[in-house]
């Protein structure tokens, strides 16, 4: 369901701090949302140094964007953006003021997964029984 994009230069993070993060971001996101771990995706998108700036020069932050469905609530998704942006910055040595997090969400049926429209937050265990029986 969720899709959590980590965008950073070309080696910045390792093969084990990508690991690590993915598994930290997998179990905070299935923790807060109560969803299966099974559902939650993480892609690590690298560029090179010269393509990724702050402030007008080259920079080496750490940019996670997720994606979630709309109707969580709020107090949740800060929670959300607090954990991981404290796990970023824990498990791969970036600083916490090179961590940007950024939820976004829209609504459940704009998106599909195993060819079925996702559900509305508090919906997933039958949305779930349905998947199985596919």
């Amino acid at each position: 369901m969720p899709i959590y994009t980590c965008t950073t230069t070309t080696a910045t993070l390792d093969a084990r701090s990508k690991k690590d993060l993915a598994a930290e971001i997998t179990r905070i996101h299935a923790e807060i949302n109560h969803v299966p771990s099974a559902y939650i995706n993480v892609v690590f998108h690298e560029v090179p140094a010269e393509n990724l700036w702050t402030d007008s020069v080259p920079a080496g932050p750490l940019l996670v964007k997720g994606w979630v469905r709309q109707g969580h609530p709020a107090a949740e998704t800060t929670r959300l953006a607090l954990e991981i942006a404290d796990a970023c910055s824990r498990l791969t040595g970036v600083p916490k003021q090179h961590v940007l997090v950024v939820i976004e969400n829209s609504p459940a049926h704009g998106a599909v997964e195993g060819g079925t429209v996702l559900p509305e937050p508090g919906g997933e265990a039958a949305w779930i029984v349905g998947q199985a029986g596919r």
